[in-house]
C-alpha cells in the first residue's frame, strides 16, 4: 500500500502466517486477515486504533478490509496512517455511501458514477494511487439493504465501470460482495478476484457458491462469520456441537466457529473484526486450533439456517 505516513511496525521475520498462506488477487497473503469496520468504535482515540492495526500487522496479518462508508472515512484514514509503508493488500468496497443523518449510517450507492465517486474517494482517503482489490457490494441477497428503484442497477453495467477503471490502473482487481450465484457465474468472465458473501457454520446457503469459487480459484471471505448480527440470525456459538468443541480444547466457541471456516475449504480468508487487542490476539489464535476428524464431522451436523429474511433498511 502506498501510503503517507509513519512506517508501521513490521512482522519479526519469520513470523507465521496467521492460519496459513492463502491468495488473494495473485497474492499470498495470510489466511486470518484483519476486518476494519470495528475501527469505528475508537473514534474518539484514534491513537488507539492506529495502535490495534499495527499491532494485527506485528502478529502476522497482512490483508485489511475496509470501506469508505465505514466511519465516514475515519477507518480508512486509520489505515493510512498504521500502514503507511507497508507491503499489506488493502481490501475495499463500493455500492454504499455514508448517511451519518439517516436511520442507517449508509445508503446504498449502486449507479455506476456512484461506483466511480466512491473509488475516487477511498483513493484518498487512504492517500493511494491504486487499490489493490475493490469489492462491489452488491444487494442481491441479505442480510442487509436490498436495492429498490433507481438502486436497482444491472451488474453488466457496474462491472463495465469498474473494468474501465481497473484498466485506468485505479483498481488492481475486483470482487464481488452480498452477491447470488447467478450474479457470480455473470461476473466470471471480467476476472473475479474474491466474493464476500454472509456465511457460516449456521449459515451455509451459499455453498454451491463457495464450491464454485474453489474451482476457479477464487478467495471466499465470509463476513458475520459467527452469524447472529442481525435479530433472527442465527448465532454459531448457540450450537452444542460448537460449545461442546470449544470446552474439549478450551478455547471460546467463537474460536471454535472461525477454525471450522478455516477447515471447511481452502480459499476461504478470515477477516474477523475487533476494536480490543485481546480479542484480536484471540482471533489470531485460531490459525493455530486443530479439529480433529471427529469434531469436524460433529460441526459438519450442525443445521444450516438461512438468514437471507433478515433485512434492515
Amino acid at each position: 500500500m502506498t501510503s503517507h505516513g509513519t512506517s508501521p511496525s513490521v512482522p519479526a521475520e519469520g513470523t507465521p502466517r496467521p492460519g496459513g498462506a492463502g491468495t488473494l488477487a495473485g497474492r499470498t497473503v495470510s489466511r486470518i486477515g484483519y476486518g476494519a469496520m470495528q475501527l469505528e468504535r475508537l473514534h474518539a482515540d484514534r491513537g488507539a486504533a492506529v495502535a490495534l492495526v499495527r499491532r494485527a500487522v506485528e502478529l502476522g496479518v497482512d490483508h485489511f478490509d475496509t470501506a469508505q462508508f465505514y466511519g465516514d472515512g475515519f477507518v480508512n484514514e486509520v489505515l493510512r496512517e498504521a500502514l503507511g509503508g507497508s507491503d499489506a493488500v488493502v481490501v475495499t468496497k463500493v455500492g454504499a455511501t455514508p448517511d451519518p443523518g439517516g436511520p442507517l449510517p449508509l445508503r446504498l450507492a449502486q449507479r455506476p458514477e456512484e461506483l466511480r465517486t466512491d473509488v475516487e474517494d477511498n483513493l484518498r482517503s487512504l492517500g493511494t494511487d491504486r487499490l489493490a482489490v475493490v469489492n462491489l457490494r452488491r444487494a442481491d441477497t441479505g442480510p442487509g439493504l436490498r436495492a429498490e428503484g433507481d438502486q436497482l442497477v444491472d451488474i453488466d453495467d457496474q462491472l463495465a465501470v469498474l473494468t474501465a477503471l481497473r484498466d485506468e490502473g485505479k483498481i488492481g482487481a475486483i470482487g464481488l460482495s452480498a452477491v447470488t450465484l447467478d450474479g457470480l457465474r455473470r461476473a466470471l468472465p471480467v476476472g473475479i478476484a474474491c466474493v464476500q458473501n454472509s456465511y457460516s457454520l449456521v449459515s451455509r446457503t451459499d455453498e454451491d457458491m463457495l464450491r464454485l469459487c474453489v474451482a476457479e480459484g477464487i478467495a471466499w471471505v465470509p463476513y458475520f462469520p459467527l452469524g447472529g448480527a442481525f435479530p433472527g440470525m442465527p448465532k454459531v456459538a448457540d450450537e452444542s456441537a460448537v460449545r461442546s468443541t470449544a470446552r474439549a480444547l478450551g478455547v471460546t466457541p467463537a474460536q471454535v466457529g472461525l477454525a471450522w471456516l478455516l477447515h471447511h475449504a481452502a480459499n476461504v480468508l478470515l477477516i474477523p473484526g475487533t476494536a480490543d487487542p485481546g480479542h484480536l490476539e484471540a482471533n489470531i489464535a485460531v490459525g493455530g486450533l486443530a479439529l480433529d476428524g471427529a469434531e469436524i464431522a460433529a460441526l459438519d451436523a450442525v443445521p444450516s439456517r438461512s438468514a437471507d429474511h433478515v433485512r434492515l433498511g
